[in-house]
């Protein structure tokens, strides 16, 4: 064990084992490479994906992971869309965390996408991305459907580690102050609004523990295989969101991939 590593206490809940380790250099390494493969799987995988379930035409708002912007997210809201939602970015630039204008900017987005869809908007986050997605839901719940996160780190709150912390902390300087945002301890509360939490075991940035919260009537993870960069490309991920998106509003209902794509996914809780 490292400095600073906590010995795993086999009676404690899966989400709080591990608690201070990143994960592993090799698959943080890897992780382009692997990105790259997920890439492939999408368009060898785009007819089965045709067949996942089809929309109601809600908003769905999609927030980008840290240092990313509204471009990483666009195959999944191309996807998305074609599902038969009313997807869009969340056309703030790049993501450097908590900016004042970052905060500012987004209940407005919130806001109009579901005056102009009539109804609560689904916010899907991926990364740092599911962390302002929560966080809108907390602040703004009757704005807002059901929360998908994809490998977004939430039990930091628990003394989580990512391997993006140090970029977190370079960007920190350009971060609101004066309680504009949580602190860390407070990112693990449960949301007001239907939750689902999608990770991947093989994640290299956001160790895959960090990422579970208790599973509930109004909260579930599912486990994928692919890369933490990958989350926005890879099929898997891409049916579950679109499972998940197609639930009537304020459930979270069994979710049941077909028998065929079963070998795709880990844990459902």
């Amino acid at each position: 064990m490292g400095i600073g590593e906590v010995v795993p206490d086999a009676t404690e809940p899966e989400y709080l084992r591990a608690v201070g380790r990143i994960p592993g250099r090799a698959l943080w390494l890897t992780e382009p490479v692997r990105a790259v493969v997920d890439a492939g799987l999408l368009v060898a995988a785009t007819p089965w994906l045709a067949a996942a379930k089809n929309g109601d035409g809600h908003g769905v708002l999609v927030l980008p992971g840290l240092m990313a912007n509204d471009g990483s997210t666009k195959p999944l809201r191309a996807y998305i869309r074609r599902r038969g939602y009313y997807v869009r970015g969340w056309r703030l630039g790049r993501n450097l965390g908590p900016t004042s204008t970052i905060l500012q900017g987004l209940p407005g987005g919130l806001r109009d996408l579901a005056e102009t869809t009539g109804g609560p908007v689904s916010v899907i986050g991926w990364s740092m991305g599911g962390i302002f997605a929560r966080e809108l839901a907390r602040s703004h719940p009757d704005e807002v459907r059901q929360v998908i996160t994809l490998g977004s780190p939430i039990g930091v709150a628990h003394g989580h580690r990512t391997r993006a912390d140090r970029t977190y902390n370079l960007l920190s300087v350009m971060h609101a102050r004066g309680g504009e945002f949580p602190e860390r301890a407070q990112l693990a509360r449960p949301v007001p609004v239907p939750s689902i939490s999608v990770y991947s075991r093989l994640d290299g940035i956001v160790g895959w523990r960090s990422c579970l919260a208790e599973p509930s009537d109004t909260h579930q993870n599912i486990e994928v295989r692919c890369a933490h960069l990958g989350f926005g490309m890879d099929p898997a991920t891409l049916w579950a969101v679109a499972d998940r998106l197609a639930q009537q509003p304020g459930r979270v209902e069994p979710f049941d991939p077909p028998r065929a794509l079963r070998a795709f996914y880990g844990s459902i809780t």
